[in-house]
């Protein structure tokens, strides 16, 4: 796949909302920490409006996107929050300019939609913190550090704890996934993501486990837990009723619809909409380790 180029000081960094809108004040220390890091930072329109619940009309989401990915200068564009409404406008998104000029787009959630069309243009992106995530305090360093690492090219290792669940083993290949409710979202469309040899990971936030059990049922049929090289279950937190409710809970259930594969799986790795968060490149190539130990993604 096309890597980007990796940062260096004085590359400019474009940051928007072409979903969700937030508070200008809250991505204050996510551009004092950039700057900080030696980066321009151009802050865009879309940052700190609001029209409903979006940062604004689909029209201005699309058009500052398109000027941002088209811009020679901007060698990154971090996504301030996901939300909702990059499925909106996605269809409306030239990408013939970013093909001469590939850049990091960062984010995750709702801007899985994006990483999925970033990936039918075989271009690598950033899974990883937004610009609230800047904000947690000390807890959060070592997610926001990750994230500095894949723009600047270090290498990392980056390690979860064991899990009664988890299935031992390992595997190398290229990384994609996101957002579990996105990635069920482009099932059937041009944009459904192509699993088959690569490693997984899956994550998702405010969702009944009914609905998760619907959604892993709905990946199964479309065949995304079939022929891939490992799964990485990440969080999946504030969920709206209890194990109880379902009758397991969601890694449980989760390990119900793909206990019969042999590849590795861990559970509970730092990829979620919580401050541990930690940045990935999709379509990196990844070795993911499961052990006794607990889980290694290296890459």
């Amino acid at each position: 796949m096309i890597q980007p180029a990796y940062l260096q000081p004085g590359d400019r960094i474009g940051i928007l909302c072409p979903a969700g809108s937030i508070a200008i004040e809250k991505v204050q220390k996510a551009v004092e920490t950039l700057e900080k890091w030696g980066y321009q930072v151009h802050v865009g329109k879309t940052v700190g409006s609001k029209s409903y619940s979006f940062s604004a009309p689909d029209e201005l989401r699309a058009s500052e996107l398109q000027e941002m990915l088209d811009d020679p200068h901007i060698k990154a564009i971090l996504c301030a929050r996901g939300g909702y409404g990059m499925t909106r406008i996605i269809e409306k998104i030239n990408f013939s300019e970013f093909r001469k000029y590939p850049k990091w787009v960062i984010g995750f959630s709702d801007i899985t939609v994006l990483h999925a069309a970033l990936q039918q243009e075989n271009t690598m992106s950033i899974h990883g913190p937004m610009a609230a995530a800047f904000s947690k305090g000390e807890v959060g360093v070592p997610f926001i550090q990750s994230l500095k690492n894949v723009l600047e090219g270090v290498p990392q290792i980056l390690t979860g704890k064991t899990h009664h669940l988890q299935k031992n083993g390992m595997a190398k290949g290229a990384l994609v996934g996101g957002n579990l409710c996105m990635m069920t979202h482009l099932i059937g469309s041009s944009l459904q993501l192509d699993t088959k040899g690569k490693i997984v990971f899956i994550e998702d936030i405010g969702e009944h486990h009914y609905n998760l059990d619907r959604m892993m049922i709905q990946c199964a049929r479309a065949g995304v837990w079939e022929n891939i090289a490992g799964l990485i279950v990440g969080g999946f937190t504030d969920l709206k009723d209890t194990p109880q409710d379902f009758g397991m809970d969601a890694y449980q259930m989760i390990q119900s619809h793909i206990s019969h594969f042999q590849y590795p799986v861990c559970y509970d790795f730092s990829i979620s909409h919580e401050v541990n968060n930690w940045a990935v490149k999709e379509g990196g190539i990844y070795t993911l380790e499961v052990t006794d130990q607990g889980a290694t993604l290296k890459g």
